[in-house]
């Protein structure tokens, strides 16, 4: 775990990004590590906070949100609300990436299915 977290702050997204054929993104990329580049890593929040909480507590709406093997551990019910909040704070055109073993309700969600674990706000 403290690897992920290193590679977070380092802004090393290589696996998740690359592996899904996100070459759009490249740009934002040094070509020698895969590590975003200072000015996109600048731009990135990093905080704790309880995904339970009623009202998430940012100001701010999201291009990317990254929740991996988390909700792997909630009911379905509980699944639905969070990711209902994940839709209400991504921005339109914004990305909702999840864990290979997740999957969302196709039924219940207003993310828009891209690929396996990668869901997008239209």
């Amino acid at each position: 775990m403290k690897e992920e977290k290193q590679a977070l702050v380092e802004g090393r997204f290589h696996n998740v990004l690359m592996q899904n054929n996100f070459n759009s993104f490249s740009e934002y990329y040094d070509n020698e590590n895969s590590v975003l580049v200072d000015k996109i890593r600048n731009e990135i929040i990093y905080r704790k906070f309880n995904l339970m909480d009623k009202v998430f507590p940012f100001k701010r709406k999201f291009h990317v949100i990254f929740c991996r093997n988390v909700m792997i551990y909630f009911d379905t019910k509980t699944k639905t609300e969070l990711v209902h909040k994940f839709y209400g704070i991504t921005e339109p055109g914004g990305y909702l990436f999840i864990g290979y073993s997740e999957s969302l309700n196709r039924e219940e969600t207003r993310y828009k299915y891209i690929m396996p674990a990668v869901y997008m706000k239209e």
